[in-house]
């Protein structure tokens, strides 16, 4: 009798390949710890996953992204002379929008996880085939939140 394939399995490998091809090393690596959590059966870490997964992400991603404040590479002076400046003004409307939609995009992948394997092909193949930077499913998430009425 043959065995059955474990399709999932293979969607896994896929999303793999799509990260290798697109050089994009988050979402390999994450991919293939998924996976490896699925073929040693590890199966009680799903949902511990699907529950803190985006919010420990969300913390490391701010860890990052205030690195540089908290090294002394960006000053506090700098950070206050942003409030001061066209450009820096317009930066931080951004940022408060970005955020925003990306608030939206979590709460829409967290109703709908449908949306989510939609949302990572299309980051791939922006990475892939747009020369673009693999921050998108949050705020991809967001504006299609937005389109689609919901969050």
């Amino acid at each position: 009798m043959m065995n059955q394939v474990d399709l999932i399995a293979l969607f896994l490998l896929l999303m793999t390949a799509l990260g290798i091809f697109s050089g994009n090393m988050p979402i390999t690596i994450a991919m293939l710890v998924l996976l490896m959590i699925r073929v040693l059966q590890l199966h009680f870490a799903f949902p511990w996953l699907e529950k803190y997964g985006l919010t420990i992400g969300i913390i490391i991603l701010t860890i990052g992204v205030m690195a540089p404040v908290a090294s002394g590479k960006i000053s506090l002076q700098t950070l206050w002379a942003s409030f001061f400046h066209w450009k820096s003004l317009l930066a931080i409307a951004v940022g408060v929008l970005v955020a925003w939609l990306g608030g939206r995009g979590a709460s829409l992948m967290g109703s709908q996880p449908t949306v989510v394997a939609g949302l990572l092909i299309g980051t791939v193949l922006g990475v892939a085939f747009f020369k673009g930077v693999p921050v998108g499913p949050l705020i991809a998430a967001g504006i299609l939140s937005l389109i689609i009425g919901k969050g």
